[in-house]
């Protein structure tokens, strides 16, 4: 059975005439015919009586028309949904970031997004780069926003480097500065310093400890198991200070001082991860393009 038969089965059924019904449908009308025949033969039952003049339904073709129309029906609706899929007026992007990330690059990129295509909905998924490599792995994410070197590198992902960012100490302003006032602190200036620090499995607690411990100490810490919200909170507080992502300091208002890092610093590259076998859908195409021109 193909879906042109029953096109011109429900014509014929709905203008009781073969030849009104190959122009409906822009179709000649032996060729019409002919579909109609086969049609009855894939079926086994005549759907037509065909008497001069008159073309009435047979049992068979009283059964099937509603079942052509609804079939007919949800074809018309499957391709409009997939247009407004296609022209970006409805479907989804499920997208994977750090918590860092969250706070400090993505709350002006996804409102532009929003903006411009208000019917995608943006499904966000909070983890450390280690989960989010997993979750795109197994397809449960479109995209990610990792921190690079991927913890397990794997050939299966796609990663474009997205930008080099700067990590600062913050601190309370009720506290004595960090590095003995220093206007940049070094890291060795954080082994005198109670640190406030990230959970497990969180980038920023890896990259912060392996740089003390290149600098020959063990960190100090005050409170550790926080997420970032938690840890910022601590430090307004003036348990510690803490090592943070610039962007997120920016943005994190009152109640914190931001103080540099002295040369050569601490930095993290973020990169934009996705599968290699399976491309985007639409939506996550165009998020991708967006963060990658921010």
């Amino acid at each position: 059975m193909q879906f042109q038969q029953l096109q011109y089965f429900v014509a014929v059924a709905e203008t009781r005439h073969f030849t009104r019904a190959a122009d409906l449908v822009h179709v000649a009308q032996p060729s019409l015919s002919q579909q109609i025949k086969a049609l009855e033969r894939e079926l086994g039952a005549d759907l037509f009586l065909r008497a001069r003049g008159n073309i009435t339904l047979t049992d068979a073709g009283e059964a099937l028309l509603p079942l052509a129309r609804r079939i007919l029906a949800d074809a018309d609706t499957a391709r409009h949904e997939v247009q407004e899929l296609a022209q970006l007026r409805s479907g989804r992007v499920r997208l994977g970031a750090t918590p860092s990330l969250c706070t400090g690059l993505l709350p002006d990129v996804l409102r532009a997004f929003h903006d411009r295509y208000p019917g995608v909905r943006l499904l966000i998924e909070e983890g450390g780069s280690h989960d989010l490599v997993r979750e795109l792995a197994r397809g449960a994410l479109d995209l990610a926003l990792v921190v690079l070197p991927l913890p397990t590198p794997s050939p299966a992902l796609t990663t474009v480097e997205l930008l080099r960012e700067d990590l600062v100490v913050v601190s309370s302003p009720d506290a004595p500065r960090p590095g003995r006032g220093r206007r940049a602190v070094r890291v060795c200036d954080l082994e005198g310093e109670r640190l406030v620090m990230f959970r497990h499995g969180y980038d920023l607690r890896e990259l912060t400890v392996a740089a003390c411990r290149a600098e020959g100490f063990e960190p100090d810490f005050a409170v550790e198991g926080g997420e970032m919200d938690a840890v910022l909170g601590f430090v307004r507080a003036g348990l510690g200070v803490a090592v943070v992502p610039r962007m997120v300091a920016a943005r994190s208002g009152r109640g914190l001082r931001v103080t540099p890092l002295a040369r050569p610093g601490l930095h993290r590259t973020i990169a934009l991860a996705h599968r290699s076998d399976v491309a985007p859908p639409r939506a996550a195409r165009e998020l991708q393009r967006m963060l990658l021109e921010r």
